[in-house]
């Protein structure tokens, strides 16, 4: 049976080249330039209110959530409105139980008709005064708490801590930023020349330093002789905010003759291609490209629509 094989193997001779009918196809140009990894948003963790910064428990990089306490700010002056309100808080409680006791005693008498029906009014209207004082010193009271509690500078998002223009120690006004966060994310912008403005589209896929990306923003507003460009790349999350990426973007497409990449044959510094029937051809290889996951090689001149190339 093995000697059978063989015999026939022999007698059908060599196997047979496959073949590649040349047509146009569809080439996409690409144009490499640097992006810019950015955040979707950058804010800032600002002083609600004015002091020293006591606290900082971030450090640049660290991941924060949103109000989250970062830093604290502390006013020696709120101290001493905190002592005074708590001072004028007990006063107005000691009237209030004074006006108590007394209107209490005074409501014994005039059961015993000791005193008059008109002091007693009066000495509840003082008991209502003095009800009234200590609501205003609790008031006043929280009034400093809050201030106080106002002093810890939250986190205004999820996200990255970017800087921290606050150092412990400093004087910070009210508003002034202690922390920057950046969150929602990370992503590419590109500044892409003018000329290339025609060719984007929403959608077009983008290789970005050997990752897939995508165009999803490109702003109508074209500044210095450059269109920007929003591309989302999955896997930026541990990079550096400012960090520049190559990018490959695609710009253009047009229909050219290409072969596959192993029908060109090179000898004494000739390209050469082999046609089914015997044939072989000099051409004028272009540029390399990828169509459908196949390298391909462009054909500037040699070959015509619908020759049929030999291919290992």
């Amino acid at each position: 049976m093995l000697r059978v094989s063989l015999i026939a193997l022999l007698l059908a001779g060599p196997l047979a080249a496959a073949e590649y009918e040349v047509q146009p196809v569809l080439r996409t140009e690409t144009k490499a330039l640097f992006g810019t990894v950015e955040a979707r948003f950058v804010s800032a963790a600002r002083a609600r209110i004015g002091g020293t910064l006591v606290e900082l428990t971030v450090v640049e990089g660290d991941i924060v959530q949103a109000g989250q306490p970062i830093g604290r700010l502390a006013d020696a002056k709120l101290d001493s409105a905190l002592a005074a309100a708590e001072g004028q808080l007990a006063s107005a409680q000691s009237q209030q139980d004074n006006a108590l006791a007394e209107l209490t005693r005074n409501e014994t008498l005039l059961e015993r008709g000791a005193v008059t029906v008109q002091r007693v009014d009066q000495l509840r209207t003082q008991l209502g005064v003095a009800e009234g004082a200590v609501r205003a010193a609790k008031a006043a009271r929280e009034t400093v708490l809050q201030q106080m509690a106002d002093g810890a500078v939250l986190a205004p998002a999820d996200g990255r801590v970017l800087a921290l223009p606050g150092r412990l120690g400093s004087v910070v006004m009210p508003g002034e930023a202690v922390a920057t966060v950046a969150g929602g994310g990370l992503f590419l912008r590109l500044a892409i020349p003018e000329r290339h403005a025609a060719g984007l589209a929403l959608g077009a896929l983008v290789d970005v330093a050997g990752q897939g990306g995508q165009i999803e923003k490109i702003y109508p507003q074209i500044e210095q002789g450059r269109v920007m460009v929003d591309v989302a790349v999955a896997g930026l999350d541990k990079a550096f905010v400012g960090q520049r990426v190559l990018v490959a973007v695609p710009v253009a497409e047009e229909q050219v003759l290409a072969v596959p990449e192993t029908a060109l044959d090179k000898v004494s510094g000739l390209d050469l291609v082999h046609l089914v029937g015997g044939a072989t051809v000099t051409v004028v290889p272009g540029r390399r490209f990828d169509a459908k996951g196949q390298p391909m090689r462009e054909i500037l001149s040699g070959l015509r629509p619908g020759d049929l190339v030999v291919t290992p």
